[in-house]
């Protein structure tokens, strides 16, 4: 396979155009999902609702009321799976997102269609990256949210590709100018679950340990949702229609039932980078985070 030349394979390939429906109980059971408490109620009370802006990620992995219909998560980098036929399971490496305009918090209708825009050669035997943009837009057609994310195929390296470039985020050497601490439940990855992220590595243990963990695992994108979560209340408190963008590498695996911390760092006016912890084993969870605001 390493023959195979990937970027002119999957570059410009599409999944087929879904949609979502969603209403006001499914902004709310996100929050939940991604660690709101209940003094929250600008998240969860429909009367002062807002919706947490990582919402915008559900077309990424959704099922749950997505159509076409379809049973298990599938992005537009599985159709690399589908050619690799990998012996080892695919990780995704990160997430980045951009926000158009605020995500309505009472009803509406995402819009979008997953495609492959970049396939990146690590080497022989170091394995491959493929990036992949989703658009998602409301009924009306506006662009609400753009998400990026990057899966690593680990055995289709060497094909002759581009080189994948390199993250330009760096943490600073000091200490955090802020640090936030919560916790993630022992059933949050059944509740994000509910959300539409129906991959089994998250719910069955016997899945689980067949992939190598001794328990399912909190889905990627809940540890970016209690991040985004934690930097609105930190740095921009009430007002989550003021993030722009966001993006972090993921780098470690995270069990439920586990204390966490988002440390902070201020770059500038509208800017900080993150990382979010597991502080059980003070491993980053998400490393060289990015939070944008206006």
């Amino acid at each position: 396979m390493s023959k195979v030349n990937l970027e002119e394979l999957l570059v410009g390939k599409k999944m087929e155009p879904r949609y979502l429906e969603y209403n006001w109980r499914d902004v709310a059971l996100y929050a939940l999902a991604v660690g709101a408490h209940r003094e929250d109620l600008q998240y969860t009370y429909e009367k002062y609702l807002k919706a947490i802006p990582t919402y915008g990620t559900i077309p990424y992995w959704g099922t749950v009321n997505v159509k076409p219909y379809q049973w298990m998560p599938l992005p537009a980098s599985m159709l690399a799976d589908e050619i690799i036929k990998p012996t080892v399971a695919f990780l995704n490496m990160d997430h980045e997102i951009i926000w158009h305009r605020p995500i309505d918090p009472i009803k509406g209708t995402f819009q979008w269609q997953d495609q492959i825009t970049d396939v990146y050669d690590r080497g022989e035997g170091k394995g491959a990256v493929v990036k992949t943009k989703v658009d998602v837009r409301d009924e009306a057609g506006n662009l609400v949210c753009t998400n990026y994310s990057t899966t690593f195929f680990h055995e289709a390296g060497g094909f002759g590709g581009k080189p994948m470039p390199k993250n330009p985020i760096v943490i600073p050497d000091r200490a955090p100018d802020a640090v936030v601490e919560d916790y993630i439940s022992p059933v949050q990855n059944l509740l994000y679950r509910l959300t539409g992220d129906t991959n089994l590595i998250h719910v069955d243990p016997e899945y689980a340990k067949d992939h190598k963990f001794d328990q399912p695992i909190i889905q990627g994108l809940c540890s970016f949702g209690f991040s985004c979560r934690m930097a609105i209340d930190a740095l921009i408190h009430g007002e989550p229609e003021r993030v722009t963008r966001m993006a972090a590498q993921m780098r470690n695996v995270l069990l439920p039932d586990t204390p966490v911390a988002l440390h902070i760092w201020k770059e500038e006016e509208g800017k900080a980078l993150f990382q979010f912890v597991d502080t059980k084993n003070d491993r980053p969870v998400l490393d060289r985070g990015v939070f944008e605001w206006k």
